[in-house]
């Protein structure tokens, strides 16, 4: 039976117009292509990798003892009120856990366009789901490194408390900001190339002027100085991770802060990347 063409559907796709139209929707249609970017970007990170997953260990792991000898040891800086100073370790761990989160998801998603250049010039698809999938892909290193974490805290006898339910937030809340961050990175770095040779630089500034290596209770409660640090939106996190695992100062107005800046981030990223997204093509 011959099927006249008149009757097919007919998809229209054009450019979007103004700043208005995110479309939001797309992301969970086009789901399964978010599930194998994730899962492509996991495949290709490890593939022919002499330790494998392993460098999701040994990375945070080296860190911890690098931070613990010099910062804990030698510099003698301290841990959180209420945590001990044997603790160092396991105050260093809670806080390079988000961090390799947040750090790997930024490189990722900020160089993630031009990646995918071949992806972006053949075929039609929602582009936000490339920086979405570049940050995905990090919660499997994180999952390795967390066990680390579970038997630092056996060794030392940190006791679990209900404060853990707070975790998925506090990692949720981690992911929004790479994203966040990376979709200006991303779009930025199709039309400026050198984009991608910055973000090493601001991720290693990024880390010293976020609570890592050293506790929040150095920045003065009372002053203005506390508020415009909690500008960073990682403070928030580390200090959130940091009371969810140890018990140290519960998250304050540095919380609330953090976390308006990641929205303010987020909604002003993704308005800014699909603005940028009809050029992507022409410019990659």
């Amino acid at each position: 039976m011959a099927v006249n063409k008149r009757d097919l559907p007919v998809t229209y796709l054009r450019p979007t117009r103004g700043w208005i139209s995110l479309n939001l929707s797309a992301l969970w249609s086009y789901r399964e292509l978010v599930y194998f970017l994730t899962w492509r970007d996991i495949k290709v990170r490890y593939k022919q990798a002499l330790l494998g997953v392993s460098w999701a260990i040994i990375q945070p792991v080296v860190q911890m003892i690098i931070f613990t000898i010099i910062f804990g040891r030698l510099a003698g800086l301290q841990t959180d009120a209420g945590v001990p100073q044997s603790w160092y370790p396991v105050f260093s761990f809670a806080a390079l856990l988000p961090w390799q989160l947040f750090q790997g998801a930024l490189q990722r998603s900020g160089i993630s366009l031009v990646g995918n250049a071949n992806l972006l010039t053949k075929i039609y698809f929602p582009r936000l789901i490339i920086p979405f999938s570049a940050v995905a892909a990090g919660l499997v290193d994180f999952g390795f490194s967390f066990l680390v974490l579970v038997g630092l805290m056996l060794y030392f006898h940190v006791p679990f408390t209900w404060n853990l339910l707070w975790l998925p937030a506090l990692i949720l809340l981690s992911l929004l900001a790479a994203l966040a961050v990376g979709l200006w990175l991303s779009a930025l770095n199709v039309q400026y190339r050198d984009v991608q040779h910055m973000i090493p630089f601001l991720l290693q500034a990024w880390m010293y002027a976020s609570p890592v290596v050293y506790s929040i209770d150095m920045i003065p409660a009372g002053g203005p100085w506390r508020l415009i640090y909690g500008l960073n939106p990682m403070t928030g996190v580390i200090q959130g991770f940091r009371w969810a695992l140890l018990g140290s100062s519960p998250p304050d107005r540095l919380m609330v802060v953090s976390i308006v800046m990641v929205i303010a981030l987020l909604i002003s990223g993704l308005f800014y990347f699909r603005r940028m997204e009809r050029h992507f093509a022409d410019m990659v």
